[in-house]
């Protein structure tokens, strides 16, 4: 009896991680599987990459594998070959002997493999090669909006270019077009799932879906932070000192009134309540203040700054000991 080598089947090294023994899996399931294999000799090698992934991806058969082959290299059968599992070397070990489970059809795997675990096919599983089944990948992709888009929600077209694998298992890229419903009140990183819509599945299994990240793009006035919004508001040397009433707009559309506090410096921040994104626990509209100071371009304006400065004389520097 052959002794079976399930990482070279699977082309892994010993000490592969379970990612790795999935992608390899992957890999060789598109060239093998009867269904879309040119191979001569797909059916076989398509059980020999069955067989390796049922021991590699089971925790407890791969150790207890492992424990075997340290066995046969270490030359544990005296010419060399491999007759069959020396007394006891799956002890401490457990593992399922029940009916076959997952996309391998056990009735077709090895005699050394039925030496090991036992033969867990039953009646009516024999014939072709066991169907390989698996979920469909999830793709990944980003989509930015419009902050008008993510405060009132909006339905956009997309068009992305995805990898496919066509009927000969050979990946290439398609173009295709997406209808996407964007929810209010989304937010930049969040992510929109449209179901189904990534990599088809295998074997009847369903296909994965697609993950679209929001990005906002830069607003003219806005600047976004978590479900809050902040916009500069410049107010007047005259404003700031003796307070005011000014309009202001509203992301969402419209103006609102505003109170400009006696005394207001540059860099104070006024809030005006729920009027940032939308949402379970809606944000808020913060006004940044910002002293924007007449031009003193004539010859009144100049003399009115010269006026100013006799009335009320003013050293913003003092606290820098000036």
């Amino acid at each position: 009896m052959e002794f079976k080598d399930y990482y070279s089947a699977l082309g892994v090294a010993r000490d592969a991680g379970d990612d790795d023994i999935r992608k390899a899996y992957r890999k060789l399931a598109r060239k093998y599987h009867p269904d879309v294999s040119k191979e001569a000799d797909a059916d076989a090698k398509m059980r020999e990459v069955n067989e390796a992934r049922d021991v590699l991806s089971d925790k407890e058969k791969r150790a207890a594998y492992d424990q075997l082959a340290d066995h046969v290299a270490r030359g544990g059968s005296p010419d060399g070959g491999f007759r069959q599992p020396p007394p006891g070397w799956d002890e401490g070990f457990e593992f399922r002997r029940g009916p076959a489970q997952g996309p391998a059809d056990h009735a077709d795997f090895s005699e050394f493999f039925s030496s090991i675990f036992g033969n867990r096919g039953g009646a009516g599983q024999r014939g072709g090669a066991a169907p390989y089944r698996e979920r469909g990948e999830d793709h990944h992709a980003a989509i930015e909006i419009s902050l008008e888009d993510a405060l009132h929600g909006a339905e956009r077209q997309l068009s992305l270019r995805a990898q496919e694998i066509d009927a000969q298992g050979r990946p290439h890229l398609v173009n295709r077009t997406l209808d996407v419903k964007i929810p209010a009140g989304v937010r930049p990183g969040q992510y929109i799932r449209l179901a189904g819509q990534g990599l088809p599945g295998h074997g009847g299994e369903a296909a994965g879906d697609l993950y679209l990240e929001v990005r906002i793009a830069p607003h003219k006035l806005y600047r976004i932070e978590g479900h809050d919004l902040y916009l500069t508001l410049p107010v007047t040397p005259t404003e700031a000192a003796l307070g005011a009433q000014v309009t202001v707009p509203t992301p969402a559309g419209g103006h609102v009134d505003v109170t400009i506090p006696k005394g207001a410096r540059g860099g104070m921040k006024l809030r005006i309540k729920e009027r940032g994104l939308p949402g379970k626990t809606p944000g808020h509209l913060y006004l940044l203040l910002e002293i924007a100071l007449p031009p003193a371009d004539t010859d009144a304006a100049r003399a009115a700054y010269e006026q100013l400065a006799k009335a009320a004389p003013f050293n913003p520097r003092l606290h820098l000991g000036a």
